[in-house]
């Protein structure tokens, strides 16, 4: 194994409802740091407007450690929200700065409310923005988005996509051939949706928009119809 891979090998990442969370392995608090630095900037688009909580464990950081990782993280548009440690004095540090240290979990009337778009044995990347025109965002399970979806971006799930906001740009989800996946949005109407293989064509924008959730309905055709989010 060189060098790059014993490095990525400390850090692993996976989707939360909140985002992402980064779990620590046992090693050097300068090599985690390196370790989850050299991922994000290897996929820099699937990072782009991440939220990021990490899991340090036992390891015990100081001020410095955390501002110092923050600012990484800020630099390269990722912002870091929990600490999560079995450590006090982390935790403090990490209180102090403002910075969550518990993760809660969803309500089951929340995940209900929420159209149990992610499954407990699924994954997800939260964005809390806007994707803005020429923006393309790729990720291999489900992709919530908090915020709209302009002209010009482009969204592509293995999975579902779900958009608390306007779509106008192109969604597809179930790319690699999910038949089963779905597209909502409180505005849906986008310059093109795919899902699987099935595309529809441009939708006009509505006078008076109503949320939407497009599917591939028993005759093989993509549809949209309404989605009841009360």
């Amino acid at each position: 194994m060189n060098t790059m891979e014993q490095l990525t090998s400390l850090v692993q990442i996976k989707g939360i409802r909140d985002g992402l969370m980064a779990t620590f392995t046992d090693a050097s608090w300068e090599d985690q740091r390196l370790a989850l630095i050299q991922q994000i900037d290897e996929k820099p688009t699937f990072f782009q407007g991440a939220r990021l909580a990490i899991d340090v464990g036992n390891q015990i950081l100081k001020v410095n450690d955390i501002v110092e990782l923050r600012d990484q993280l800020s630099e390269r548009n990722v912002a870091l929200w929990a600490v999560i440690s079995e450590s006090p004095t982390t935790e403090q540090t990490s209180q102090l700065l403002g910075l969550a240290t518990r993760i809660s979990k969803p309500r089951p009337e929340e995940r209900k409310n929420f159209v149990d778009t992610i499954r407990d044995d699924d994954v997800a990347l939260f964005l809390y923005k806007t994707i803005r025109s020429g923006t393309r965002i790729e990720y291999p399970n489900n992709i919530v988005i908090i915020g709209d979806v302009n002209p010009g971006a482009e969204v592509i799930a293995d999975g579902n996509v779900v958009v608390w906001g306007r779509v106008r740009g192109v969604i597809h989800a179930g790319a690699k051939g999910n038949r089963n996946a779905f597209i909502c949005a409180l505005d849906l109407s986008a310059s093109q949706l795919r899902i699987a293989d099935e595309v529809s064509a441009e939708l006009k924008p509505h006078k008076n928009p109503k949320p939407e959730i497009a599917s591939i309905n028993e005759e093989g055709k993509l549809q949209a119809e309404f989605w009841n989010v009360s």
